[in-house]
């Protein structure tokens, strides 16, 4: 086993299975050169301009050509150089991708996944730090990930790569070189759509995902050391479909939860949790289900001070938790 950071483990997966499978191509803008974020740094020089290939600058030509290629016996990895981007292909997306399967009554499937750098917290500004999962989340035909981890990265791309629907693979800009995890050398796989929980806990859920796993286990700690309280972390890793079994088992174990997000908190993926839980778990709440999420504003702001003053971070996460658990 070898210690990576997520970038790296990104970047493994996708060596891993392009060796494995030569169906399997990555294209997008510069991907050539190693991309903005180095996630495919070295695949040129393995696998050539005709598997690693670099595009024009148009997000809806990306995606467009990567479903043509796809209906077509390729398996095609699409890198959007970051998650902001992906707006021009929302059609191509939603229209095409998400609805073929359905359109051709299962004649033809779309075996696409769609890499996408997402998240503020590194003074990008506004073009470059949203989150965008609850958009394509909202989309009956997509399935969307967000990776929290290296080894979570490494084996839900894989996954995501091998699975026959398009998937939407969101990978935190912040977290692509947080942390170094252990990986194993053997082929492994993490499934699409189960939830893990990071930290035990009996007084109270926190149900999280990217990012804000880290904080939220950061705050967690702090918690459980400066006022006593057990706090159990959920990673759902995949937000849709999304893991409302595990959620649900875990809140009618504790009786309290809390849900943190970095996207706007109305209409963020957070909301579903949230009314599922009052719908599916109500009998079983002694408190009010609360959220910890940023405010209603374009994010994020380019200047340091007010991008971290907007975001959540483990001591607005701690002092949630205080506030919850003294209801």
């Amino acid at each position: 086993m070898a210690e990576k950071t997520m970038v790296e483990a990104i970047r493994d997966a996708m060596f891993e299975e392009m060796k494995r499978d030569d169906r399997i191509i990555l294209m997008g803008e510069d991907v050539g050169s190693g991309g903005v974020f180095r996630a495919s740094e070295g695949l040129l020089d393995e696998f050539g301009p005709e598997r690693c290939m670099d595009t024009p600058l148009a997000e809806s030509c990306i995606v467009g050509a990567a479903i043509g290629a796809s209906l077509n016996g390729i398996l095609p990895i699409a890198e959007m150089q970051f998650a902001s981007f992906s707006h021009p292909a929302f059609d191509q997306i939603i229209s095409e991708a998400a609805r073929m399967h359905y359109r051709s009554n299962g004649t033809w499937s779309v075996p696409l996944v769609i890499r996408a750098p997402y998240g503020a917290g590194i003074h990008g500004g506004p073009y470059h730090s949203q989150s965008i999962e609850a958009f394509y989340a909202h989309v009956p035909g997509l399935k969307v990930i967000c990776v929290a981890t290296p080894y979570d990265a490494k084996g839900l791309l894989k996954s995501a790569i091998r699975d026959p629907n398009p998937v939407i693979f969101l990978e935190h800009k912040k977290a692509y070189r947080l942390s170094r995890q252990e990986i194993p050398d053997e082929d492994y796989t993490v499934p699409i759509g189960k939830a893990e929980i990071k930290r035990e806990g009996s007084d109270m859920t926190l149900v999280t995902y990217g990012l804000m796993t880290h904080h939220s286990l950061k705050a967690a700690e702090t918690v459980q050391d400066e006022d006593g309280l057990s706090v159990e972390v959920i990673d759902l890793r995949t937000v849709s479909p999304w893991d409302r079994e595990a959620v649900l088992a875990s809140v009618e174990k504790t009786g309290k939860v809390l849900i943190v997000y970095e996207d706007n908190l109305t209409g963020g993926f957070g909301a579903e949790v949230a009314a599922t839980i009052a719908q599916d778990a109500f009998d079983h709440l002694d408190g009010p289900v609360t959220r910890v999420a940023s405010p209603d504003v374009p994010i994020a702001p380019f200047a340091g001070p007010l991008e971290e003053y907007l975001l959540p971070n483990p001591e607005k996460i701690a002092s949630a938790i205080r506030d919850l658990a003294a209801y």
